[in-house]
């Protein structure tokens, strides 16, 4: 009875942020709407934020689903690249709404929605994982030199190229999409190009500088 009230207060939440957004979905709403008490919903899920992690875990997965249909047609590492970053925008579409809420909520110090903290480490590995397919999956093969941190970077990119789809108020978040296919033949051409010694040493510079601040 624990797991299934859990799923409900899960499922109520996550339907009442789709319809309602951040701000207007409160635990005491996500409880009355469940028909179960308040306290009883804290007790599964310690913070509102909380369960907008589950949101974004729900997202993530409906991501990595359609990204990994993009990935099995194969291709180069731009074309793969531009393929996964549209899935992401798709995915989120329904949520555009609202997505300067739950951005607000996402970059607070401490909050369990942000992308960087241990609660959210399921929805950042399964991305984290995509982008990983995406790097070791394209031909011609990334440079051996790349492989390994590329794929963290990517989701960076990711995260920006969301960021920016929050506050695009464009028809169908079309300038979104321009950067997408602006931004994915760029990124293609340069990881190329690192191949080159001219190149080389500058690759090695930001390779190691991100490193240093993953340690």
């Amino acid at each position: 009875m624990s797991d299934d009230t859990k799923a409900l207060v899960r499922s109520t939440a996550l339907r009442l942020f789709r319809e309602r957004g951040y701000a207007a979905t409160t635990m005491r709403a996500i409880a009355q709407e469940a028909g179960v008490a308040t306290g009883n919903a804290y007790y599964h899920f310690a913070s509102k934020d909380h369960l907008v992690q589950e949101l974004y875990l729900d997202v993530t997965s409906e991501h990595a689903v359609a990204a990994r249909a993009v990935l099995a047609q194969g291709g180069d590492l731009t074309a793969r690249l531009r393929g996964v970053m549209l899935a992401g925008v798709d995915a989120f579409a329904e949520y555009h709404a609202f997505g300067a809420e739950f951005v607000t909520v996402a970059i607070r110090p401490g909050s369990a929605a942000s992308p960087f903290s241990a609660e959210s480490s399921r929805s950042r590995e399964l991305s984290q994982d995509v982008f990983r397919e995406l790097v070791e999956g394209a031909s011609p093969a990334v440079p051996t030199a790349l492989r390994e941190e590329l794929p963290d970077l990517l989701w960076l990119a990711q995260l920006g190229v969301t960021l920016f789809w929050v506050y695009d108020g464009s028809p169908g978040q079309r300038r979104t999409r321009t950067l997408v296919e602006g931004a994915a033949p760029l990124i293609g051409r340069l990881v190329r190009l690192s191949r080159l010694p001219v190149l080389r040493g500058a690759a090695d510079d930001v390779l190691a500088l991100v490193r240093a601040v993953r340690s």
